[in-house]
Order: structure tokens, then sequence, then C-alpha cells
């Protein structure tokens, strides 16, 4: 039997500011997928990283007096450190400093220019050097970029490189036409379907070294280093082998992406663009998710203010943090969070809804000394969450996994099996115990939350599945 494979990849974050909750989010969505398709059998490949080159990161390196690699080492070891602090299963983080990985983006300049889609001119622009993108005078809010207002956008004059991104309007909607769930959810498809008609000019993908030296070299060409868009983007392919390794690439690609809004154009359009015209295929889907704000404001490093994944873990936990960022945050809009916001749905999901359940029928189960047989069980609960998470919705299937949880503590409620003695009702407490509703309803939601919440999952299935039933400590002690 053929072996099933699944590539998962995020974006990769600047290095220019500690890890925030809003990547935090977007690498917990990727290992959610990374660990339920495990569950489902499928052999996987999950991969972040670090985005290291362009004039963003150039300058802070030289604001701190440090060589922008040294720099760039520093950073990427605070990123690399999220694998423990939210319990991530990722297999490749690649670094666009990568050797590797710069020789990879040398090679598909190499196609693009042997494609013709690549030429050199003079020309005039406006930059964020925030977004490190060109921006027009319509993307434009009283003269600064939406995203980055606090910056100053800068004029850029020189000769470089540029990407023929006008010649792939037509291959770029006949790709959204023949793949309708390419990009999800299905008004991000609709919003770069319009930015697509309207019509694509071509870019720059290189700079003067002069001016800003860090940066991959273009080939044959050594005044000029690549823009970091370009450059970074071929990440997804470089750390599945290619071009050196086709049989490695060919097994895991094409894959799925999981980006933020702001990363719309660049992942479902350059980035399609570019493979066509290196010849390679197009992804295979791109989740689009939204925000974390704050009152209402967008958390942002370039707006100074951000949470610290590190510090909230420090706070609530590694599975309270996964949870809330997975339940609490809207999979395809922008959603809230507070601290006391966090501390609610700690406390009524978390504490009283699973952590209760699991200890009252732990209870019972130790003190009658009950055991459970999971021989050849189904769980249809994870047939239903599945179908929550082939669309991306992370929020819904939490939701669903949550609405078995509080009907299983109703059914305890009204059988009430703490008020009967064995003697008085000895079969009503083996079937509460014992049945769907009980031991075996408890194990069936444990299965369900193991991509979600690893390690609440794990000690539940511990609790319950030993030489006797342990009544433990509260899973998730009530926050005051």
């Amino acid at each position: 039997m053929d072996t099933k494979n699944f590539y998962i990849t995020t974006t990769l974050p600047y290095v220019n500011a500690p890890p925030h909750a809003g990547f935090a989010m977007e690498v917990v969505k990727a290992d959610v997928l990374a660990r339920f398709k495990r569950q489902q059998g499928y052999e996987v490949c999950f991969n972040t990283g670090t985005d290291e080159h362009g004039l963003k990161i150039y300058r802070e390196a030289l604001k701190e007096n440090k060589d922008p690699q040294i720099y760039c080492d520093e950073y990427a070891a605070k990123f690399d450190d999220l694998r423990k602090i939210l319990n991530l299963s990722y297999t490749n983080f690649i670094r666009t400093t990568n050797p590797k990985h710069k020789a990879a983006a040398q090679e598909f300049w190499k196609l693009c220019l042997k494609n013709d889609d690549i030429y050199k001119k003079n020309y005039r622009s406006k930059y964020c050097v925030g977004c490190e993108l060109e921006k027009t005078d319509s993307e434009l809010i009283d003269a600064k970029c939406p995203i980055h207002p606090k910056l100053d956008i800068e004029i850029i004059e020189e000769e470089n490189y540029f990407f023929r991104f006008s010649n792939y309007q037509q291959k770029l909607l006949d790709l959204y036409d023949n793949n309708p769930h390419f990009v999800i959810p299905d008004f991000r498809l609709n919003e770069i379907r319009s930015f697509v008609r309207s019509g694509l000019q071509d870019f720059s993908i290189s700079r003067l070294k002069e001016k800003m030296p860090w940066g991959v070299p273009v080939p044959d060409d050594p005044d000029h280093v690549m823009y970091v868009w370009f450059d970074a983007l071929v990440n997804y392919i470089s750390t599945i082998g290619w071009p050196d390794n086709n049989k490695q690439f060919e097994k895991w690609w094409p894959g799925v992406q999981i980006a933020g809004k702001d990363n719309l154009r660049q992942q479902s359009a350059i980035w399609q663009a570019m493979l066509l015209s290196a010849g390679l295929p197009a992804s295979k889907q791109i989740f689009i998710q939204g925000f974390i704000t704050s009152g209402g404001q967008k958390m942002s490093k370039s707006l100074g203010y951000v949470v610290n994944p590190l510090d909230l873990v420090k706070q609530y936990g590694t599975d309270a943090v996964r949870y809330y960022l997975l339940r609490e945050i809207p999979s395809y809009d922008d959603g809230d969070f507070s601290h006391a916001r966090f501390k609610e749905v700690y406390n009524a999901d978390l504490a009283n809804d699973l952590g209760n359940l699991v200890s009252r029928v732990a209870q019972l189960a130790s003190k009658y000394n009950v055991k459970i047989d999971r021989e050849n069980q189904t769980n249809t609960l994870i047939d239903e969450v599945a179908e929550f998470l082939d669309t991306f919705l992370f929020d819904r299937a939490l939701e669903h996994i949550w609405t078995y949880v509080r009907n299983l503590n109703k059914y305890l409620n009204n059988k009430a099996p703490w008020n009967q003695t064995p003697k008085e009702s000895m079969q009503t407490l083996q079937e509460v115990i014992k049945g769907s509703e009980g031991m075996r309803g408890i194990l069936d939601i444990a299965e369900a939350l193991k991509p979600f919440l690893p390690d609440t999952s794990a000690e539940i299935v511990r609790r319950f599945t030993g030489e006797k039933v342990i009544n433990g400590p509260p899973l998730f002690a009530r926050l005051s």
C-alpha cells in the first residue's frame, strides 16, 4: 500500500523582533493539521523557519552594531524555541541564510530568467520597508502604509531586475477557476481574483548590493542581490530538497500553506506566478487567517504592540494558550485577545467543563476499581472533527468537541451516580462509568483532542488506561 504523504508549511517570519502571538497562532494551526494527518496515518512533513534577508533586517542589525548573520542567528534561535514553548511537532526548520536555500534561490532565478520572465530596467517607486513591498498611491493612507503607519514611505530610484508578473494574469485566473478551493476562505479567493483581474504590474526582484548588501547574490551579476520576497518564497520547495533531490521534492510537493491575510498577495499570486515561470506545480492549497487584535487594534511589531507567546505560556500553560488561539480567535476572521477574556475561557472551558468531567469520572472509577476495555471501539468524534479541519475551521472543531464534553457532563448530572452506592445500583454505576457517556466517552474526547491539546490528551489517556484509574489533581486549576 502506498504511503499517504502530507506537506504543511507556515510562512517564514522576519527575524527583526522576537516571536509574537500572531505567528504563534499560525504555527499552532499548522501543528494541529500535522498532528491530525499523522493520526490519520499520513507521513507528514511540517515546515517552518525564519526569513533573514532584506532591508528591514539589515537596518536592525546595523542599529545593534552587529554583523547581520550574527543578528539573524540570535533571533532565529528565539523562533526555534517555539518548538518547546508551544509543543510543536515540525520536522523542518529552514533559515533563508542556509547555503542550500541560497543555492536553490539562485537556481530558481535561472529558470525564471531562462523563461524570459526576468529583465533589467531603471525605475522609481514608493516602498514600505515594513512590508518589504512597493506601494501604489491607492494603497497608501495619508502617504503612509496602513499596515506600518509609523514608518515613512521611502523612494527607491535605481536600476533593478524585474519579474514579468504581467505575463501571468490569465494563468493565475485559470489556476483559481480550476481549483475553487485553492485559497480558503472563499472571500479571500475572491479578493485575490479581484486583485489579479485589475491588472498585474511587473515588480522589482533585486537591489543594488552597494546600497543593500544583505541578500542572496544574483547569479552572474555581483552588483545585485535578490529582493527578499523572491528569495524567501523559494523556501517552500528548498526545504523539501529542490532542486538537488527530485525524488524527495516530488514526494512532498505540492503542499498546504498557512498565511496571515497581509500575505494574501505574496502567497497566492506572486509565489504562484513564480512557480509557473519556473515550470513547477502550484501550491496545493492556501489557508489565510486573520489578525489577533486587542480592543480592535491589530497586534503588530511595527505598531509596537505585541503579546509574547512565551509570557502567555509561563502564565497559563502551553495547552491553555493553544486552546485560546485555536478556539477563541475565529479561523477566518480577526479575533480579540485580552487577559480577562483568556481567564474567562480558561475557567469555563478547561477548568469547569473538561477538568470537572475528568475528575468526576476518575473519582468514581478509582473508588469502585472500574476499568475500561477499548478494543473494537470506533470513535465517530474523530471523523466529525475531520470535516471541520478539512476546511481549516479550528474553532468549529473545538466547539464540536466541547459540545460533546458538555453533553457528557449533563448526562452525568442527570444520572448522579455519586448519590448511589454499588449495593443499591451496581448496574447503573457500571453503565455510567464504563459506557460511552463515561470513561469510554472521555477517552473518545482525549483522542479527538490529541492534535489540539497534546499534553492534556496524553494525561487523560494516562489516567484512564493504566492498571488502575488515577484520580489525580485537576487538569486545569481555576484562575482567580
